[in-house]
């Protein structure tokens, strides 16, 4: 477990909804968390809809001034220096969808390469478009390493289709994931399900129940 995990991928790939899951997951840990989005081409901090239960659990969120307004303000608030300073925190970072969106984290980089105790997650989800493929994949991919100056260090499969998604569609998905992770030489660290259908019945294709519910 890595004091920094970042969250990144497409738009609509649903990595909020994990980095919200996440933080909440390290708290119940009774780890000090910092939860904070950086996307400042679309600074509407989704996580804030999840911000009275955050704080409720003793996670601190650190939104972006007019987040969830019709306000477009290109900064990111002083409070977000100290996810890379204050080593004493586990920082979890929901970044921007696609490379626009994690152009801002690149600021961070040299801070987080230094202390180099960090997992930067790709989340994909094959139900999507632009990502409906393995190589679509990967340039989204490489589009957002290079926009940040981070590599990626693991794969999370989070392919849905809301409350329309069965087992058999994250199925359907896995073969996909495996390619993904085999060619991109990254681990697929966790496939993510809502609770309700991560059954046994995906052990055998080694799918693996989210570990952080709310």
């Amino acid at each position: 477990m890595k004091r920094m995990t970042l969250f990144c991928g497409h738009y609509g790939s649903g990595k909020t909804n994990l980095a919200v899951n996440y933080a909440l997951y390290l708290r119940r840990k009774n780890l000090p968390v910092s939860l904070a989005d950086i996307d400042i081409v679309n600074p509407y901090f989704r996580s804030k809809d999840s911000k009275d239960l955050l704080e409720k659990e003793g996670v601190k969120v650190i939104a972006l001034p007019f987040a969830n307004s019709s306000v477009d303000l290109p900064a990111l608030p002083s409070e977000t220096y100290a996810l890379v300073e204050d080593k004493s925190r586990y920082a979890v970072l929901d970044i921007g969808g696609d490379d626009r969106g994690a152009y801002a984290l690149g600021r961070f980089v040299p801070y987080i390469l230094e202390e180099n105790d960090y997992d930067m997650f790709y989340v994909v989800n094959f139900y999507r478009p632009l990502t409906t493929t393995v190589d679509e994949a990967i340039e989204v991919m490489r589009e957002i390493e290079g926009a940040c100056g981070l590599k990626f260090t693991g794969i999370i499969n989070n392919s849905n289709l809301g409350q329309e998604t069965t087992v058999e569609k994250i199925q359907a998905t896995y073969e996909r994931a495996q390619k993904l992770s085999e060619t991109t030489f990254l681990p697929l660290v966790y496939t993510a399900a809502e609770e309700s259908i991560a059954t046994e019945d995906m052990v055998p294709l080694k799918l693996q129940r989210r570990p952080f519910e709310i």
